[in-house]
């Protein structure tokens, strides 16, 4: 079963910043997500929400301001004085930290809740520039971005993500159309997801950081897991082999 650390090794550094992308990059792991929004003038940055109050000093919605204005605030402070000075960092940024890496890149684009126009193709754009086609997965709460991506880039992974169930999805994935599905830890025993597995759809589940769910995950099939804990989750799975 594979490990996404979620947001970068979020569990022990900020959130979506070059510091935990950069510790998750040393870990012998699978791969690594993390969330794009657009700025003001058209940057593609990373983090989660669309407000940067609870990850920043500042406060305002990232669409409302410029990059220039986003590097003026402190996105490590809020999580430890030892990360004082972390900026905001771009895509290209993140991108760059695995280039001589083994990682896959779950990018999720944060468009359901505003749109952003051409977010897609700006990260298309992006990821080619890398030439990591092959080493992308592209993910949504926004399924209707999903759906423009397999358009747009039909041999690129793409995966919808669901906070709750849908009858069929296994069905559903497939008028999308979608390579994976991504679903929540509460979702993923159910009986949806479970004939799904059994379909053969790849299922990853998020976010998983107690290690007592994962061998019920190893046993329904489920693919990958997104984590804040990568190194406890990696090495709980050692002993697997064992």
């Amino acid at each position: 079963m594979k490990i996404f650390a979620h947001r970068g090794y979020s569990a022990k550094y900020p959130e979506n910043t070059l510091a935990a992308f950069e510790a998750a990059a040393q870990l012998p792991i699978h791969g690594v997500e993390l969330d794009v929004h657009l700025t003001k003038d058209r940057k593609l940055v990373v983090i989660h929400d669309e407000s940067i109050k609870r990850t920043s000093n500042g406060k305002g919605y990232v669409k409302d301001l410029t990059l220039e204005q986003l590097r003026e605030y402190d996105f490590g402070s809020w999580f430890s004085e030892e990360f004082a000075g972390e900026k905001i960092p771009t895509l290209h940024e993140v991108l760059n930290v695995f280039k001589e890496t083994h990682h896959r890149i779950n990018i999720e684009l944060k468009t359901d809740v505003f749109i952003y126009p051409m977010l897609e193709e700006l990260v298309l754009k992006e990821v080619a520039s890398f030439q990591y086609e092959d080493r992308v997965i592209l993910s949504s709460f926004d399924h209707e971005a999903v759906g423009k991506i397999a358009r747009l880039a039909p041999d690129i992974e793409n995966a919808p993500i669901f906070s709750t169930m849908v009858l069929n999805v296994a069905d559903y994935q497939k008028t999308i159309p979608a390579k994976a599905l991504h679903v929540s830890l509460t979702s993923a025993v159910r009986s949806p997801v479970l004939n799904a597995i059994q379909r053969g759809s790849v299922v990853r589940v998020w976010t998983v950081n107690k290690v007592e769910k994962l061998d019920v995950l190893k046993e329904i099939g489920v693919d990958g897991i997104f984590t804040d804990e990568p190194e406890k989750m990696m090495e709980y799975m050692s002993s697997w082999d064992e």
